[in-house]
């Protein structure tokens, strides 16, 4: 029998916005002790992706690290991949923005490493069919795919030990399947399970075997760093497979060269898929529960199985409406880009925007950044230097329409100074508020929601427990053992600026700052009729909602600086015991101001989040509540950003 191609292929990244000391952490507890020792072992070749915001911070901070690669990559012993730039899942971009980003990657590569790189990571194996047209326009000839894809389009498990053809639009590149077992294999269990694997697909007449995974798990996740290298792991790993290699029971190989080698298994039309975790992630809490316990009496062995694969969640665009933060990041991104590409695409802009594309911040499950705020900071801040160099030297101007896709209009307000979204369907709240000088959106917070791991959490009576046998912890075991003894707040309304309730006199600072209280009257959700025109040099839109008690005039007047006043007017006599509130969830400091004066309740906005960690308990921002008594019947307000 001839030897099983074995490719070991890495995926390294750091996303936009990431902290200085997280890249150097890596570099020193990943990214350089696995070159070096694959290097000395002659563990080699070796494919590997690093990403564009990764190989940016390398350049400027560790560009030995780079060299060395460089001449690895140059005597065949490294196969460089390409992906997006900066990392973007490239179904969610559009379609010219996701050849530009790849033709990027191609460029930096044979730059700094002097190689014509023709295959492609793709992000978070995020697949849809008519990616096939924009990979081969932008040069690929073939990419990574989960061989989970397959499996739920109805291919056996015994045909993915090869590549296949698919195309679109006439358009074709080869696809790899990566092989899920050796995904749980590396760097978890014993390195002879690997061994024995090899083997036994080598027995069965099989020529490759391709794994391709993140590779922080070798030293960046928990535990990983002592069992990779202080417990020699990777020696060991190194060691017994290279043993295969001595023997001409494996060989390492390139994926170029397994693409020549290996005789393709034929055409293959895959469905819009990503890895089994991600389609779970992205659905909504009560669906994410049904699939969990549907698995559950399935049992394991079947779930592991031919028919596992055929019971999936949901996909990636799903976070757009998991997550309402995610969207309005995604539709900026989306409206901005087609923006730039009508001023001629300047440079500037554009590189802001492809940097806003990076995937981290626009969703959430063990791995993705939705709740780490320094992320979506970092998103909003590419886009607001593209913004603001958009509309260098314009005036104050309005856009009405279905900015976040949703079937509603609202109101886009932008100067050269700053940008508002403001949304009649919902409460006539500001979504955005964007100065382009400070870089910051001010409405930039998280909603606090029931995530589906919550109830999981709140269920178990146990940390997890049975990992004696020879292996350590992977990220999707830690998962399993979350628990929680209480359940963390929940926000009943979506927060944004200028929110505006009714609230029981009665009602107590620490009662509303976990959000378990009952408004006398929201008009959160409520639609409110507006007008927009032109007055005095600025923007005034006059929204109104409800009727007799239960009428709101909202008047909301916007500078051409960006500087911002409210006033109010509701029914005095409806409920003159309680309070009338406005309440601006801050994601950066504002100066507040109201007129009369208001008394102001502040509280921190902390959820309670999972990550390769555990649960995590991170503060979002603040919320500042604004609060008159009702029997006033009319208030007013001023925002000023520092500018």
């Amino acid at each position: 029998m001839v030897p099983i191609r074995f490719v070991f292929g890495l995926h390294l990244h750091q996303p936009v916005g990431n902290f200085d000391h997280v890249f150097a952490q890596h570099v020193e507890d990943v990214y350089r002790p696995l070159l070096d020792r694959l290097a000395a072992r002659g563990f080699l070749p070796v494919v590997l992706h690093l990403s564009g915001p990764l190989l940016e911070w390398l350049e400027g901070h560790e560009p030995a690290y780079l060299d060395r690669l460089g001449a690895l990559a140059a005597e065949g012993k490294v196969e460089i991949l390409l992906a997006g730039f900066y990392e973007p899942v490239l179904a969610s971009l559009p379609r010219p923005d996701r050849i530009e980003q790849i033709r990027w990657m191609h460029e930096a590569v044979q730059r700094r490493f002097g190689v014509d790189a023709r295959g492609l990571w793709l992000t978070e194996r995020v697949w849809e069919p008519e990616l096939a047209a924009d990979l081969a326009d932008a040069g690929v000839r073939f990419a990574l795919v989960d061989d989970r894809h397959f499996l739920a389009t109805g291919f056996p498990a015994e045909r993915l030990h090869a590549p296949f053809w698919t195309e679109s639009d006439g358009r074709r590149v080869a696809l790899f399947p990566i092989d899920e077992r050796l995904r749980y294999l590396i760097p978890f269990r014993p390195p002879e399970e690997t061994a024995d694997y090899l083997r036994e697909l080598r027995g069965a007449g099989h020529r490759l075997a391709v794994l391709a995974d993140d590779g922080e798990k070798f030293g960046g996740w928990p535990g990983t760093r002592e069992w990779v290298y202080e417990r020699g792991w990777l020696d060991r790993f190194m060691e017994v497979v290279g043993g295969l290699v001595e023997r001409g029971e494996a060989r390492l190989s390139r994926l170029d060269e397994a693409l020549e080698a290996v005789p393709s298994n034929g055409i293959a039309y895959l469905p819009t898929a990503s890895y089994t975790e991600m389609e779970s992630w992205s659905l909504p809490p009560d669906a994410a529960l049904r699939l969990a316990r549907l698995r559950r009496d399935l049992g394991e062995g079947r779930v592991a199985g031919p028919d596992g694969a055929l019971v999936r969640g949901g996909h990636w665009r799903n976070f757009l409406v998991k997550y309402s933060e995610s969207n309005r990041m995604h539709k900026k991104m989306q409206a901005l880009s087609a923006l730039c590409r009508r001023r001629g695409n300047p440079a500037v802009a554009r590189r802001a925007i492809a940097r806003a594309q990076c995937n981290d911040a626009y969703w959430h499950g063990v791995f993705g950044g939705l709740y780490l705020p320094h992320l979506r900071d970092a998103i909003w801040r590419e886009l607001a230097r593209a913004e603001g160099e958009l509309r260098r030297g314009k005036g104050l101007a309005w856009e009405v329409l279905d900015f976040d896709g949703d079937g509603h209009e609202e109101i886009w307000i932008h100067s050269e100074f700053f940008s508002a979204l403001v949304s009649p369907v919902r409460g006539a709240a500001v979504e955005e508020y964007t100065v382009f000088a400070l870089g910051i959106n001010f409405a930039n917070v998280l909603t606090r929601r029931r995530e589906a791991y919550h109830d999981l959490a709140l269920a178990r009576a146990a940390a997890e427990a049975g990992h004696g046998d020879g292996g350590t912890v992977s990220i999707h075991d830690l998962e399993e053992g979350l628990r929680l003894d209480a359940r963390p707040p929940l926000d009943a309304e979506d927060r944004a600026l200028l929110v505006e309730r009714i609230l029981p006199g009665s009602l107590e600072l620490e009662e509303y700052a976990r959000g378990s209280y009952r408004s006398v009257r929201s008009w959160a959700r409520q639609p409110f009729h507006y007008a927009v025109q032109r007055r005095r040099g600025a923007l005034e839109i006059a929204c109104a909602a409800g009727e007799g008690a239960e009428r709101l005039a909202k008047l909301i007047r916007f500078g051409a600086h960006g500087e911002v006043t409210v006033r109010y007017a509701w029914d005095p006599g409806a409920s003159p015991d309680d309070v009338f509130t406005t309440e601006l969830s801050l994601g950066g400091p504002l100066a507040v101001e109201g007129a009369p004066a208001a008394e102001a309740w502040r509280h921190p906005i902390e959820t309670v989040a999972k990550s390769e960690r555990g649960l995590d308990r991170t503060r979002q921002g603040e919320s500042l509540t604004l609060r008159w008594p009702a029997r006033l019947g009319e208030a007013s307000l001023m925002l000023r950003s520092s500018v």
